[in-house]
């Protein structure tokens, strides 16, 4: 009942979320959010977790909430790599788990039902309700190529039929290993 009064104040406040208490979360899918952050991040590097975040439009949302405005200028301004990752990542799972229980996805709505309407609240205060940029970039990865990449890197059609022929008869001549060798 706590959270319900906190966002209730906020959304009476004139659209502050500055004392929003996102203690609600629950801890279990902040692990898991967390896992899915850091695995991706592993792979692609930290480096990026600054721009994912300011890409997908939730900077003011950062930089108006107490808590997440105070993690985002330490992880700003720490010249330790380690601990900016930290702050960034600690960031990125909070909205995410926001993200997760608001759009009911995989049962936690559910089982954390008044969680569910809290985040609902937050985010829709946020963008809307409507865009879930986290979860689209970590969850739901643009699967397809662009048909514009696509066309920009096909060969052109009409081709010279003696350049595909002289490059198929052509000797590669290596000279810095002195071998020659014949495609």
């Amino acid at each position: 009942m706590e959270v319900r009064t906190a966002v209730e104040r906020a959304s009476q406040g004139g659209g502050q979320v500055e004392n929003i208490d996102l203690s609600f979360l629950p801890g279990s899918l902040a692990r898991q959010c967390r896992s899915v952050i850091e695995r991706y991040h592993q792979v692609h590097g930290f480096a990026c977790l600054p721009d994912v975040l300011w890409k997908s439009r939730l900077g003011p949302f950062i930089e108006k909430h107490k808590d997440l405005r105070k993690i985002l200028r330490r992880a700003s301004t720490t010249r330790s790599a380690k601990k900016a990752s930290e702050g960034f990542t600690h960031i990125a799972t909070t909205i995410l788990s926001l993200e997760i229980l608001a759009s009911a996805s995989w049962g936690w709505g559910a089982i954390y039902p008044d969680a569910a309407d809290d985040a609902r609240a937050i985010l829709k205060r946020i963008a809307g309700g409507h865009h879930m940029p986290l979860m689209e970039f970590y969850l739901y990865p643009a699967k397809y190529i662009s048909s514009a990449a696509i066309a920009t890197l096909a060969p052109p059609s009409a081709r010279p039929a003696a350049e595909a022929e002289a490059y198929r008869t052509e000797k590669a001549d290596v000279t810095s290993s002195g071998v020659t060798a014949s495609a």
